[in-house]
């Protein structure tokens, strides 16, 4: 007898204890308890403007039907591909496996930014209030991206009354006046008018020198109107009016200042647009700093809650 007829029953036994011992193991693998953790996929990059494309692909080892879907309207069961966001906004793309295991990717999609060929010059303005008392510190800020040089005339001494950006001015005597604006950039003056109401009685009235505004006066001013224009945006109202009115008006045109919100550093624009979607914020104050000529906002400190 040979050596396998000798040990045919040996041989056997070996056989189908390696046979179920496989079996064993497969069965163990199919019923293995997954995660969202386990899920194998990568969305890059994380940070794009409109128009690039982000590109996705998922490589994980379990599941039998996949979904991407974008948070923009369009999904998709392919494999891996690329995707273009027509519009600006924070989005949150998942990826559903076997209608079980969910991963997310969070991204940022930025306004593009349009050549200095393309940008089309916006004539100069003056905000700032038609009526305001005697002797009251007004504020008037000079509205535009694009001029370096501003010459102010409030129309009550005859001469050039200030050459900031942001001025402020205490007029001394009620009555209407004509406020004259002068830049680098604008042809034709700008002008606004103002009425002036007597802060007392014409019998009473005395003549009282006008106090200059300090320049925490103007820096606190500032500060409570950036305050209410990124509260509007926290409350759902129209984003671009609001961002574009602060990014034009105090940030020179500049979206990356930095802001610093509740101890996270993070760009203007950024923040702009987490606060448009993170709802129920309260902004209960905001800091700024600004360059020695007050002509730019160059740091935003935020403070602010959840409602």
């Amino acid at each position: 007898m040979n050596y396998i007829q000798k040990n045919r029953k040996n041989i056997l036994l070996i056989s189908a204890g390696v046979i179920i011992l496989a079996g064993l193991l497969i069965w163990l693998l199919q019923d293995k308890a997954y995660t969202s953790d386990d899920m194998v996929a990568t969305v890059y990059p994380n940070s794009i403007t409109v128009g690039e494309a982000v590109k996705f692909e998922d490589n994980t080892t379990f599941g039998k039907e996949r979904k991407w879907i974008f948070a923009d309207g369009y999904e998709t069961t392919d494999n891996k591909g690329a995707h273009i966001f027509n519009k600006p906004g924070y989005y949150q793309i998942s990826l559903i496996v076997d209608n079980k295991y969910t991963k997310t990717f969070p991204i940022l999609v930025s306004a593009a930014v349009a050549s200095s060929d393309s940008l089309q010059a916006v004539s100069t303005t003056i905000d700032a209030p038609s009526q305001a008392m005697q002797l009251e510190n007004v504020l008037f800020r000079a509205v535009s991206s694009d001029a370096k040089i501003y010459s102010w005339s409030f129309g009550e001494s005859g001469n050039i009354d200030a050459k900031d950006k942001v001025s402020t001015y205490a007029f001394t005597k009620p009555g209407s006046y004509v406020v004259t604006l002068y830049t680098d950039i604008d042809e034709e003056p700008i002008i606004h008018q103002i009425k002036i109401l007597p802060s007392y009685p014409a019998e009473e009235l005395q003549e009282i020198a006008a106090v200059e505004p300090t320049k925490e006066d103007i820096i606190n001013k500032i500060n409570d109107d950036f305050r209410y224009h990124l509260q509007q945006i926290a409350n759902g109202k129209d984003f671009n009016f609001h961002y574009y009115y602060l990014l034009r008006t105090y940030l020179c045109n500049k979206n990356n200042i930095s802001v610093a919100a509740n101890d996270k550093n993070v760009s203007f624009y950024y923040y702009c647009t987490g606060l448009q979607f993170d709802k129920n914020n309260i902004i209960q104050e905001v800091t700024t700093t600004v360059d020695t000529g007050q002509n730019c906002v160059t740091k935003v400190e935020v403070k602010q809650s959840k409602e």
